[in-house]
């Protein structure tokens, strides 16, 4: 029988619970851009942090993907300049969400205990 489902993990590391929050944001955020590629976004952050609450290792690969992808599209056909001076507080978040999915306390966790 599986555990309850649940929206958040207190008993993960740091790190985790700090990317599942950042992934919920991003995903309000998204749904607020109101967009095809936005709503897509939107939903895979919700997805991949529903599936780290529930430490499942799909949640925590949508997560990196996800994370991945939103870098890629900041510096799609925008110089670094333009990035940094337009698009400053939205990459410090994406670098951030980044850094604590492949952060070693969050890598080892999910290998140990999620499914």
């Amino acid at each position: 029988m599986a555990g309850p489902q649940r929206f958040f993990d207190p008993s993960q590391p740091q790190t985790l619970q700090i990317a599942t929050i950042l992934l919920y944001l991003d995903a309000v955020f998204a749904l607020l851009a109101l967009g095809s590629i936005s709503l897509l976004f939107a939903g895979a952050y919700g997805g991949a942090g529903y599936g780290m609450a529930n430490g499942k290792k799909w949640g925590y690969g949508l997560g990196i993907g996800v994370a991945v992808l939103r870098l890629l599209f900041l510096f799609g056909g925008s110089s670094l300049d333009v990035v940094l001076r337009v698009h400053t507080i939205e990459l410090m978040f994406a670098v951030a969400l980044l850094a604590l999915l492949l952060h070693p306390q969050s890598r080892e966790y999910q290998k140990i205990w999620y499914s």
